[in-house]
């Protein structure tokens, strides 16, 4: 797809169960890959799902930030040529990696267990953390026949981090405790 083209939604490719990958390849819709980027996909929705309730600037952006990287990321998992090179980078490791430190320095330090909820942002967010574990689940049996997708799983296992303490912080900015496990 280039820049100023028209792009249809539809490719009448997909009824014979089949799915187009990057350089032409084709594999079936229950493939590993595909399963793992529906993952990544439904991770992104669910991010955009969170934004909607963000009224924070500073966090609205992290999560559109994300947002396009995981299209990346996507775009990583549809190449299966590992001579091809990834998006997705160790430099964008580390933002996220300095993304929830910054995030967890102004937050109180967790004595407890956490339960998914407290604000609206914060229960978004939070759901959008459990799918991004199913996502980064989903590359790890990729990666069994995949190593090119060591990356994506690092990737995902620290979004699930970030999302986590932006779920925090969304409940301190809301002036809403977190909730506590009482187990």
């Amino acid at each position: 797809m280039f820049e100023g083209e028209t792009m249809k939604i539809y490719t009448k490719r997909g009824h014979d169960g089949g799915n187009d990958l990057f350089a032409g390849q084709r594999t079936t819709k229950t493939d590993p890959r595909i399963v793992a980027i529906g993952e990544v996909d439904e991770t992104n929705a669910a991010i955009g799902i969170a934004i909607t309730a963000c009224k924070d600037d500073d966090l609205k952006n992290i999560l559109l930030e994300v947002q396009s990287r995981l299209f990346d990321l996507g775009a990583d998992l549809a190449t299966p040529d590992p001579a091809k090179p990834r998006r997705i980078t160790q430099a964008q490791i580390d933002q996220i990696e300095k993304c929830i430190d910054g995030v967890c320095a102004d937050l109180p330090p967790m004595k407890h267990f956490i339960l998914p909820g407290g604000g609206e942002l914060s229960a978004r967010l939070h759901l959008a953390r459990t799918v991004c574990r199913r996502a980064e689940r989903a590359c790890v049996a990729l990666q069994q026949a995949d190593p090119a997708t060591t990356r994506a799983v690092i990737y995902l296992n620290r979004l699930s981090d970030l999302l986590f303490a932006l779920a925090r912080l969304a409940n301190q900015q809301a002036g809403v405790d977190d909730v506590p496990w009482t187990g």
